[in-house]
């Protein structure tokens, strides 16, 4: 294995207020819940986390409130092994917040409120991007403005870093040139927001990644669930198959644990095919715990988790 880069994550981090239900509640609903408790949440650091779980050098570029909860995120930072030098405390906007419900059958709803994170600029992106060099990965989402982490994108491909972008939650990028990313990498509803569609859309995934890749990017991995990944790029398409579990338990960090997994991966220059089957064991074994970070797995635990699956 060739020696890795680092990794850069530019996005969010979101402090989470969670509860469980026996179901999703349907418009206008109110239900009983239960285990009401509060996470760490965001999509940046959720990612952060399992890069950094899996032996990857992370730096974050994150923006915070001058608040318990973003003194709490530092803490978190300093226990996982993740650098903070480009995390952000501002005086006048509270840490980002997040609400999430979950099903008993590992389904879940979430809304947010950006707070800080709207602050993220220019000047902290080109900051924490001034040292990226060829072959490291920058790793972004939309939980931060979007032109913010459009624009992170075109700075890092510049540099010519590994590119990856997670579209969640999903815009409409239609008319937007995405000729800057090496990576696309939605769910299968993110797939078809991205493309100016309606998440209920019929066109197949194949369809949906073929018309992402006329927008410029070099591979779309469309994450699908339980079916696994779609990956296409100018070669063709190509499935890869989950591991299968016993039993799901919380689903809710599995996308973020297969994007930390998939850049960890590329940042150790492993070809794309063995990239996107980690990728995919790592968010299955998310899947295995509860919440978001409690559930992340070390390398070795992936390993075990392989070994007993096979």
């Amino acid at each position: 294995m060739e020696s890795s880069g680092k990794i850069v994550v530019v996005g969010s981090y979101i402090v989470a207020l969670v509860m469980e239900t026996e179901r999703l509640p349907q418009a206008g609903e109110t239900l009983v819940g239960r285990g009401y408790h509060s996470a760490y949440g965001g999509k940046g650091s959720n990612q952060a986390v399992q890069a950094t779980r899996l032996g990857g050098r992370v730096e974050l570029l994150t923006r915070i409130g001058k608040d318990a909860a973003g003194e709490e995120f530092l803490r978190l930072c300093r226990r996982e092994g993740i650098s903070d030098r480009y995390v952000g405390c501002d005086p006048e906007a509270p840490t980002a917040t997040g609400f999430i419900i979950c099903s008993a059958a590992a389904q879940n709803i979430i809304t947010i409120d950006i707070g800080a994170l709207a602050r993220i600029s220019k000047k902290h992106v080109n900051r924490a991007l001034e040292s990226v060099a060829a072959g490291d990965v920058v790793l972004l989402q939309f939980e931060i403005p979007v032109e913010m982490a459009l624009y992170a994108a075109e700075v890092a491909h510049r540099k010519k870093a590994v590119v990856v972008l997670n579209p969640a939650p999903a815009h409409d990028l239609s008319v937007v040139d995405l000729s800057m990313v090496d990576y696309l990498t939605p769910n299968e509803t993110e797939a078809r927001v991205c493309l100016g569609l309606p998440p209920s859309d019929p066109e197949s995934e194949e369809r949906l990644a073929g018309r992402l890749l006329e927008k410029g990017c070099r591979n779309v991995l469309v994450t699908l669930g339980e079916r696994g990944a779609l990956l296409c790029n100018r070669d063709g398409c190509h499935l890869y198959k989950p591991v299968r579990l016993e039993k799901a338990v919380d689903s809710t960090g599995a996308g973020d644990a297969f994007n930390g997994a998939l850049a960890v991966a590329l940042s150790e220059k492993r070809p794309v095919d063995e990239a996107v089957r980690f990728a995919n064991a790592v968010a299955a074994f998310a899947c295995t715990g509860a919440d978001t970070i409690p559930s992340y797995g070390t390398r070795s635990q992936i390993e075990a988790f392989l070994h007993h699956s096979r």
